[in-house]
């Protein structure tokens, strides 16, 4: 086992999900990326857009770009930061939890069948296993 045959197994899992995702998703008029950003978002309170980089493995221009194309659809909100008008905050609007719930349940049997396709007690393992891959490689 090389480095390049884990790296190949990866990006095929990860396209491969990601395709899948992108079927389930497109229906409603919304892609993969900005999936998870919504995921994120849903699950906390308003945060900074470079946070939401941060949290989303992406770059701020990716997420900026997504996050119009979220605000003009009434899903977040974006605005000018507390303490630096400079910085924008990013938040979920009633509508957003809405669209995040119906994206959820239409992607729930895809994740329902990844999580089978790993046994039980491999599934932390596993995902142990990718966090420590990605704090080796950095950021």
């Amino acid at each position: 086992m090389t480095g390049h045959h884990i790296a190949l197994s990866l990006r095929s899992a990860y396209l491969t999900m990601h395709r899948q995702t992108q079927k389930l998703l497109s229906e409603f008029g919304f892609t993969p990326f900005q999936f998870v950003l919504l995921s994120t978002l849903v699950d906390g309170d308003e945060i900074t857009q470079r946070e939401l980089a941060v949290r989303a493995f992406s770059d701020a221009n990716t997420v900026r770009a997504s996050l119009l194309i979220l605000e003009r659809d009434g899903v977040i909100e974006r605005r000018a930061g507390v303490g630096d008008r400079r910085t924008l905050t990013v938040g979920v609007t009633a509508k957003g939890r809405r669209v995040h719930s119906k994206l959820s349940a239409a992607v729930k049997p895809l994740q329902e069948m990844i999580l089978s396709s790993i046994r039980p007690d491999r599934a932390e393992l596993l995902v142990a296993e990718l966090d420590s891959l990605v704090e080796c490689l950095g950021r």
